[in-house]
């Protein structure tokens, strides 16, 4: 899987809320600050295309676009491109950097001890 850009990813970050949509609505839903042109946002469609995130279905002269990566998928490939990168594939890494350089406080510590207790449990169960 292929690393997306801020333009790509805010596209597909729509997508995934409109499970489908043509380039107008993709359009519709971005911020006013400043909206992109249409053949931009048309652009950073068909690239994304190019790449394997979006295909779409034709009807006459539109493009219906939709998104053949999941949301899930990506944030995997993401998250664990962070990981590597940044934090030398080590999650005690991670948590030491969530302690000291964003604050996490002890008992947000212990919330996410208990979220992983209850996820590893529920793994074992299935």
């Amino acid at each position: 899987m292929k690393e997306l850009t801020k333009a790509e990813e805010q596209v597909m970050q729509i997508l995934w809320k409109l499970k489908e949509g043509i380039v107008k609505q993709i359009l519709d839903q971005m911020p006013d600050d400043p909206k992109p042109a249409y053949n931009t946002v048309s652009t950073v469609v068909r690239v994304l295309e190019t790449k394997g995130f979006v295909d779409h279905k034709a009807y006459g002269n539109s493009h219906v676009y939709f998104p053949t990566v999941s949301e899930e998928d990506y944030k995997k490939f993401a998250f664990d491109k962070v990981i590597k990168s940044y934090f030398n594939n080590s999650y005690k890494s991670l948590v030491s950097y969530l302690v000291k350089e964003q604050k996490l406080n002890l008992s947000e510590l212990a919330e996410l001890i208990l979220l992983a207790e209850r996820s590893r449990k529920k793994s074992s169960d299935d």
